[in-house]
């Protein structure tokens, strides 16, 4: 999946996206940073095909993402996002199934396929003994598990995630990114998230973009592009990057540059 110089931007506003030209690495988890305002979730949204270029292309698997069938679209890309509506008495397997409606016809029944794909996603996420909670009865955590179930029910090759994390306790944040990662690892899904905490982004990530006014001004892999001065740059803050056996490298922010 790669962009050819897109921009976008409301009516009336400043560009949030300027010609924006990358790609995104095939089996690998790729992680969206940058401060509020830098247009990370835009990005995300443009990807899914959630907004259209103001200019430029998005081209997946050789092809023009706005000539893509809405059903064929969700069939190569899932998308989990921040806050996701459903009705609070649905069952966590219903909710699931939802994942299939890309592969269903009008009126059509539940296939085998369907079935294996929905226990498939419960497996994953853990919540095969909750199928028939209802979402209202869930944690906060388990909420955010049962959305990604119903993205895994989709069989895409691709999951998007716009800040995944947001609104969960630490316990929570752990358990999805490393449900994530594994989903990286061991199904061979490409990732590509939003996220507001660099070190969790550095952690789980095998690549990061970093925007800022629209652009992107650094992209790699965590190593690579993480030094105190493109902290100070993107975030306009000292900090401290350091690296042991146990953490990897991890990032102490230590005084604003006010």
């Amino acid at each position: 999946m790669e962009t050819n110089k897109i921009s976008f931007q409301y009516k009336n506003s400043p560009p949030i996206l300027n010609e924006l030209s990358t790609s995104i690495a095939e089996g690998k988890v790729t992680t969206i940073i940058g401060p509020n305002g830098s247009g990370k979730s835009t990005l995300l949204a443009l990807l899914a095909r959630n907004y259209i270029p103001s200019v430029g292309q998005i081209i997946i698997d050789g092809r023009d993402l706005q000539q893509l069938k809405t059903k064929e679209l969700a069939r190569i890309l899932a998308v989990v996002h921040q806050q996701n509506d459903a009705p609070y008495d649905l069952t966590v397997e219903k909710l699931v199934e939802y994942g299939r409606l890309p592969y269903r016809h009008m009126f059509s029944s539940e296939s085998n396929e369907d079935r294996e794909a929905i226990e498939w996603a419960l497996e994953c996420t853990k919540l095969t003994e909750f199928r028939h909670r209802r979402l209202n009865e869930l944690s906060g955590g388990q909420k955010q598990r049962a959305w990604v179930a119903m993205a895994l029910a989709q069989k895409t090759s691709i999951l998007f995630l716009d800040e995944p994390t947001t609104f969960l306790d630490i316990y929570y944040q752990i358990e999805l990114l490393d449900l994530v990662q594994q989903l990286n690892r061991e199904h061979g899904l490409t990732i590509v998230m939003v996220l507001h905490d660099v070190n969790q982004a550095v952690r789980y990530s095998d690549h990061i973009k970093v925007l800022k006014d629209g652009n992107i001004i650094a992209e790699g892999e965590p190593e690579a592009i993480m030094t105190s001065e493109l902290m100070e740059l993107v975030y306009d803050v000292k900090a401290v990057i350091r690296k042991d056996e146990e953490t990897g490298l991890y990032i102490v922010p230590i005084a604003t540059n006010a």
